[in-house]
């Protein structure tokens, strides 16, 4: 028996499921208490935040919390493991395209006359000098930080495990449509929904079974706004500071975290067609589902029930 809370944040769904009901409230004030951390540490949005007030000071030495230093540990880890498809340096092209406040305000306020600002690649996250076991970070001038390719997937890892210490049984976790699981799943593993989109009443593709890690899907056609030379979205290639070539609606990719999901389907729908040797090379399944509807399997993916 499971039970399953689904909640707003950060303008998208979170999504907690126990396999212990009696444990749900006091796992549900642990997810708030693992969110909350990483929107004061992480969030480009809020000038209060740890890592605005870190990008305030360039080129200066910052001491950070164990929370930012966690954060900016994976961020450069999933850059050089991905040789920085995934950068989290985006941050000047993101803006540039549109993207500088909340999704929600961006989707609300952007229409088809609002022009984008030329794009420029990534200054490159080797440029950041952080030593983790110091928890000092210097940021160069000129080199803003995004964190949104990474810190959505981590609070759901940091979540997953913080819940699992306090409560045990076993429990999954989804912030965005990144999810990690942890403990005993059911009998037949975590069922979980594959889409373009996470949301309720979205449609599907198909559905699969996880029992560890985590699994992620990036999709080009949640989160993006109208301009003047069309629609744009989230995903920026950081060797053009552009949107990559549409190839891919989405990429869903399982992991033996969510962190290294999520990194790994940003990256294919960058990579475009060469996105499934990649992902092969690497052993890890995924789905590719290009835009006309048409989905291609790799690593031992389930071929998909339905692609439209």
């Amino acid at each position: 028996m499971t039970t399953r809370v689904d909640f707003e944040v950060w303008s998208t769904t979170a999504t907690l499921v126990v396999t212990q009901p009696s444990a749900m409230d006091v796992a549900m004030a642990e997810l708030r208490a693992e969110l909350t951390a990483i929107g004061d540490a992480c969030s480009r949005f809020r000038p209060d935040s740890e890592i605005s007030k870190a990008m305030a000071h360039p080129g200066r030495e910052v001491a950070l919390s164990p929370v930012l230093n966690d954060a900016m540990t994976h961020a450069l880890r999933v850059a050089a493991a991905t040789d920085y498809l995934v950068d989290p340096t985006v941050a000047a092209a993101v803006i540039a395209a549109g993207y500088d406040s909340d999704i929600a305000d961006v989707v609300a306020t952007t229409t088809s006359r609002r022009s984008i600002a030329r794009a420029a690649a990534a200054p490159g996250a080797w440029r950041i000098h952080h030593d983790r076991d110091a928890a000092l970070l210097t940021v160069p001038a000129g080199v803003g930080i995004d964190l949104g390719a990474t810190a959505k997937a981590l609070a759901a890892d940091r979540a997953a495990a913080r819940i699992f210490r306090v409560v045990g049984g076993g429990l999954l976790v989804g912030v965005g449509g990144d999810i990690a699981v942890a403990g005993n799943a059911p009998q037949g593993g975590w069922r979980i929904a594959i889409g373009d989109d996470h949301r309720a009443g979205s449609p599907t593709h198909q559905q699969v079974s996880i029992t560890s890690g985590g699994l992620a899907t990036s999709s080009t056609v949640a989160r993006r706004w109208r301009t003047s030379s069309g629609w744009v979205h989230h995903i920026i290639d950081p060797r053009t500071g552009r949107n990559p070539d549409p190839l891919w609606r989405s990429a869903s990719v399982a992991a033996a975290s969510c962190v290294d999901a999520n990194a790994a389907a940003t990256a294919a729908i960058v990579l475009g067609a060469a996105a499934p040797d990649w992902l092969r090379r690497r052993g890890l399944p995924a789905q590719l589902i290009d835009i006309d509807g048409a989905a291609t399997a790799v690593a031992g993916w389930p071929a998909a029930e339905w692609a439209a």
